[in-house]
């Protein structure tokens, strides 16, 4: 028989608490000075750097492939209500990341502390060795590239440019689904190992904590809130769907992938009454371009990590970010953490994150995906519910 393999939630999980122990074994057997101990920390820290710097070298090329392909796809979308939607789904992104702006402005200062002082010991560990290896091109410049490139294609007869972006998406896609995504356990157990070596545990492990129960619970208000939103644009009672939505939600909790759940979400949305037509334009569209689950993780996230480390987040910061992030992870992959992938290049370049601090929010991201996932696809109904409404209203009209 074949054994069922274990889920990314579920090998991070073990990665984080093999990071702890092995960490932490320095000052639970009293060998924390000794040469062998900083030679595992120091090896564990080296391959965190050379992963971090394969990182930092794909997303440049993960942004052009996805988003221009993504853009292209989109435009060439003749549905009359493609507009409405692609405003309703990127609206509900924005609306999010600010929402949780403000939230994470009233409440994390009170929340999170900066991880300094007498919280921490003086002991550090550097990378062994480090590879240079600098992106083919800046974030920015893989970004206004793909909005040319996409945006061109869309408009342009000829397919060719199409379908070597295509080739090139596929190629990241199998380096994220290969090498990245079954990495990201080793990677989190290397992080945490130096965090627990430096003394850094229990802070960090107590602002994981708090920022994971307070992103998890403004998801579930938002949900709400969409549901409130499209209630009263149909004027009609759609909290009672909630239920019928529960299979999807599930699904995206254990398979972390929009792009997976959607064949349950169709479903789902059908029985709730939206009609079959825009069910089928509607779920599988807002699958790659309606993330207010990723977004609510990354901007509250951030703006706790920021603290943590001794920075303030500020609107005037965070209202940029927030709009590109809402276009950036349009067309993100379809695998579990795609979110955090296409949005690390802005985390960097307008966050200013430093590579522990892009750790941090990685490991957050992917221990927290399945639950944004879920945000995202329950959000994804409400949509269609107000897009049914409108094609229902125009039909009426003629």
């Amino acid at each position: 028989m074949k054994k069922k393999k274990l889920g990314l939630l579920t090998r991070l999980l073990i990665g984080i608490t093999a990071g702890m122990l092995i960490g932490s074994a320095g000052d639970i057997f009293g060998v924390g000075d000794t040469f062998i101990f900083k030679g595992v920390i120091r090896l564990f820290v080296t391959f965190t750097t050379l992963f971090s710097t394969f990182l930092n070298f794909i997303i440049p090329l993960l942004i052009l492939s996805f988003v221009a392909v993504g853009l292209a796809d989109l435009g060439k979308k003749a549905n009359k209500l493609f507009g409405v939607t692609l405003l309703l789904a990127y609206a509900s992104t924005v609306i999010a990341g600010i929402s949780a702006f403000f939230v994470g402005k009233a409440l994390l200062p009170s929340l999170i502390h900066r991880i300094t002082g007498s919280e921490i010991q003086t002991r550090s560990f550097e990378a062994i060795f480090a590879i240079q290896a600098d992106p083919v091109f800046g974030v920015m410049t893989a970004l206004i590239l793909a909005f040319l490139l996409g945006l061109g294609i869309a408009n342009s007869k000829n397919d060719t440019l199409l379908l070597c972006l295509k080739d090139l998406q596929e190629i990241i896609t199998k380096t994220l689904n290969k090498i990245i995504i079954p990495m990201i356990p080793f990677y989190v157990a290397g992080l945490f190992s130096k965090i627990a070596a430096e003394g850094k545990l229990l802070p960090t492990i107590k602002m994981f904590v708090k920022l994971y129960v307070m992103i998890l619970i403004f998801q579930w208000l938002y949900i709400a809130f969409q549901f409130l939103i499209s209630t009263l644009f149909t004027k009609e009672n759609k909290f009672k769907n909630l239920k019928g939505i529960a299979p999807a939600y599930f699904t995206a909790l254990g398979t972390q992938s929009s792009a997976s759940t959607i064949p349950v979400n169709l479903e789902s949305s059908k029985d709730s009454g939206v009609s079959e037509d825009i069910a089928d334009f509607v779920i599988p569209l807002c699958a790659t371009i309606h993330l207010s689950g990723d977004t609510i993780c990354l901007v509250i996230g951030s703006m706790g990590i920021m603290l943590a480390n001794g920075l303030t987040p500020t609107l005037s910061m965070f209202l940029p970010f927030i709009f590109m992030l809402g276009i950036t992870m349009v067309a993100a992959p379809g695998v579990p953490g795609g979110g955090v992938m296409a949005a690390l290049g802005l985390i960097k370049s307008m966050l200013h994150f430093t590579d522990p601090m892009s750790q941090l929010i990685i490991s957050l991201h992917f221990s927290q995906d399945s639950f944004g996932t879920a945000c995202n696809i329950t959000g994804d109904q409400a949509i269609a519910y107000m897009v049914d409404s409108i094609d229902r209203k125009n039909g009426e009209k003629k």
